[in-house]
């Protein structure tokens, strides 16, 4: 006799509960320059860093072609999209488990104002997506020299 394995109530639940905040919340704060978290079927993770010279965005997008993703970035906003079709190879595949996630996704991020625009570069390695938004030079956090004086002296006597 097979063992079954039962899922956890509680899980699914709080996976339906996560789906219901981010689709509310991406539906109330769709104003001019705020973030718009998620949009579509899916989502792929992503990471934003920053350094002394950038700030850098890497996402993970397995499967995909660097010719099926549009990165654009317009007005302060860099949007990244792409569709993750469902293969069904034949009618004679019967699934019994489909955990992958298929559809379209949007991402939008806000991005700082002192990025150069004119800079940004992308990458596409082992399904990352890696996306580069350069500092401009005056906005790079710079080191200020203390000069030394002397002390002025108080009270003379004369």
């Amino acid at each position: 006799m097979p063992v079954i394995r039962w899922n956890d109530p509680f899980r699914d639940l709080a996976t339906l509960q996560d789906r219901l905040n981010r689709a509310f919340d991406s539906t109330l704060s769709r104003s001019g320059q705020q973030e718009e978290l998620f949009t579509g079927t899916w989502a792929p993770p992503v990471d934003i860093f920053e350094t002394k010279e950038k700030t850098v965005l890497k996402a993970e997008l397995p499967g995909f072609d660097e010719n099926q993703i549009a990165l654009r970035f317009a007005d302060g906003i860099l949007s990244l999209e792409g569709e993750r079709k469902f293969e069904k190879a034949s009618d004679d595949e019967n699934y019994h488990r489909v955990e992958r996630s298929y559809g379209k996704f949007v991402r939008s991020f806000t991005i700082p104002a002192n990025v150069d625009n004119e800079k940004i570069a992308a990458s596409f390695h082992n399904g990352v997506l890696t996306v580069e938004l350069p500092k401009r030079e005056e906005t790079k956090p710079k080191a200020i020299k203390i000069q030394a004086t002397k002390p002025a002296i108080e009270g003379k006597k004369s």
